[in-house]
């Protein structure tokens, strides 16, 4: 097998790959709904100033999600796995969100959902709480004009705006009384995006919960289901136990989703993951022995996959989407490490390395030869050729 040699807290050590491993291929349908939120890949050819601009190499991101749609995963488009708000505009995410729906029409049983929120609207004292309102309804006009599907996403500018949990209940009072189809609603935490601290008028998770509760409540007709990251798997089970009849719990615990999806007596949750865009491979296999109720195939293929996963959304968690591209170039998906917003420089050598180390055990890296050749040439850039 290749053997590399990585850097370690004790120095730069050999590193054995192990075998490849072939995961079981299946198509839906799945006992769980699954979408996975994708990145884009970045134009490194274009001229830009790196951390200002969005530059996009469309054909690879859209065959991307191709990728993902050929594994039988759905697709969350336009969310914070893209980079939107982070780097994305809203202008490059309407762009990504019309080709991905002109993908999904040629691409049989793809399922596609679309993130719309108020990223053009930049928050500040000035800023209203019907201002939110208006940006809310241009963008999920703008999504559903195209014919998609909404994730109704968390507001940076409404955080800013509200003065309370009313605030919170007439905005999305507003908004979801206006949608023509049932919308997923993204509740975002604040160690993914601190500007969203606070979020449905409270500091206290469960008592914001209590807001969310209500809002969804009064409006289960028009809500499939909500979204919480908050990576605390009580917090979320909590909630999920109280959600009206039809309406879904999505996972957005990239720490503990394993045992959230597989359910307890109670009820289960689907999934909405950004750690499913670089462990897709594993997940229609697990889903698959899962509908058998073969809990220990299901835990078997994922459990290696949840070490990766809390270390690429390790804190500063909002830094995850790093790792996610990092293992999207070491498995060939895109031929360069750059990212939108010179995000790449996030992360430090030693996180890359340990990120390698458990994509290996958790059987990620689909060609071994072609992933130690590029992280080879990361380890070189950082002197350690």
């Amino acid at each position: 097998m290749a053997t590399i040699r990585l850097p370690t807290e004790r120095g730069v050590e050999a590193f054995t790959l192990s075998p490849g491993r072939d995961f079981p291929r299946a198509t839906p349908p799945f006992p769980r709904v699954a979408l996975a939120a994708a990145h884009v890949v970045a134009d490194p050819l274009a001229e830009q100033d790196p951390w200002l601009d969005a530059k996009v190499d469309w054909d690879r991101t859209i065959a991307f999600r191709k990728h993902l749609w050929s594994l039988g995963l759905g697709v969350a488009e336009a969310m914070d796995t893209a980079q939107r708000g982070m780097g994305l505009n809203w202008t490059a995410a309407q762009q990504l969100i019309r080709l991905s729906l002109d993908a999904a029409k040629d691409t049989p049983g793809a399922v596609l959902a679309s993130g719309a929120g108020t990223d053009h609207l930049t928050p500040g004292p000035d800023v209203s709480v019907d201002d939110v309102i208006r940006a809310y309804e241009e963008q999920c006009a703008a999504v559903e004009g195209m014919g998609g599907r909404i994730i109704l996403m968390a507001s940076r500018a409404l955080a800013k705006a509200a003065r309370g949990p009313d605030d919170y209940v007439r905005v999305y009072d507003r908004v979801l009384q206006q949608v023509k189809e049932p919308v997923i609603i993204h509740w975002l935490g604040e160690m993914f995006d601190p500007a969203l601290e606070g979020y449905w008028g409270h500091a206290d998770h469960m008592k914001a919960m209590e807001v969310a509760l209500d809002v969804i409540a009064a409006h289960a007709d028009k809500v499939d289901g909500v979204k919480i990251s908050l990576l605390d798997d009580k917090k979320e089970i909590a909630m999920r136990r109280r959600l009206p009849k039809g309406v879904r719990m999505y996972t957005g615990d990239d720490f503990n989703y394993a045992e959230l999806i597989a359910g307890d007596a109670q009820g289960h949750s689907d999934a909405l993951l950004g750690i499913f865009d670089p462990i897709a491979p594993a997940v229609g296999g697990a889903l698959a022995a899962l509908s058998r109720n073969d809990l220990s195939t299901f835990h078997g293929i994922l459990a290696p996959t949840v070490p990766l996963s809390r270390h690429i959304f390790r804190a500063p968690t909002r830094f995850y989407k790093t790792g996610v591209v990092f293992m999207a170039w070491l498995n060939g998906h895109q031929d360069h490490f750059v990212m939108v917003g010179g995000q790449q420089s996030t992360r430090s050598i030693q996180h890359f390395a340990e990120l390698f180390r458990l994509a290996d055990k958790a059987g990620l890296l689909r060609d071994p030869d072609l992933a130690v050749s590029r992280m080879r040439q990361l380890l070189a850039l950082h002197g350690l050729a």
